[in-house]
């Protein structure tokens, strides 16, 4: 099983990494070298140019210190108006939740090998109550087998592993 595990992570290398790159580029890189840019810029090809705004912004230091001291207040104003006020956010949301592939099927992990086939088991334990029917060994068994996963989940543990294909999941 560790095969195909291997086999599949190095399928998907590339990507993990691209996505990667993608995020650690434009969360950290891109970010702070556009805001470095952008102060440089316009205050070497701006304002050095224009002799009223020299008597506001004297040096280069003062126009990063007044520019930050009011542009990160605004810009976090507008995070805010985009995520709380604006229907902006909603529609990325409802894109994020259309292209999910776990939306209409179980996540890997604890839904799948506990959550869910412990819901299962129950259900066929109150139709088997309902008629007067007893449990089965084996029925005793798997609801032991999922008590014990449960008790792994809340002692923080893990169950199951997210990366392994199950055959059953494949069909």
């Amino acid at each position: 099983m560790m095969g195909v595990v291997n086999v599949v992570m190095k399928k998907k290398l590339p990507f993990r990494t691209w996505f990667y790159f993608r995020q650690g580029w434009t969360t950290y890189f891109a970010f702070i070298f556009a805001a470095v840019n952008t102060l440089v810029t316009t205050y070497y090809l701006a304002i050095k140019n224009i002799p009223e705004l020299i008597s506001i912004f004297p040096t280069f230091l003062a126009y990063v210190l007044i520019v930050v001291s009011i542009g990160v207040p605004l810009l976090v104003v507008i995070g805010y108006i985009h995520y709380k006020k604006s229907s902006a956010y909603a529609a990325e949301a409802d894109i994020n939740v259309e292209s999910y592939p776990y939306f209409y099927k179980l996540q890997p992990g604890w839904n799948q090998e506990v959550v869910f086939p412990l819901y299962a088991v129950l259900m066929q334990a109150v139709v088997k109550i309902s008629k007067n029917e007893k449990l089965t060994d084996k029925e005793i068994e798997e609801i032991k087998s999922l008590n014990d996963k449960l008790d792994i989940l809340i002692r923080g543990g893990y169950v199951g592993s997210h990366r392994e294909k199950k055959d059953s999941i494949q069909k």
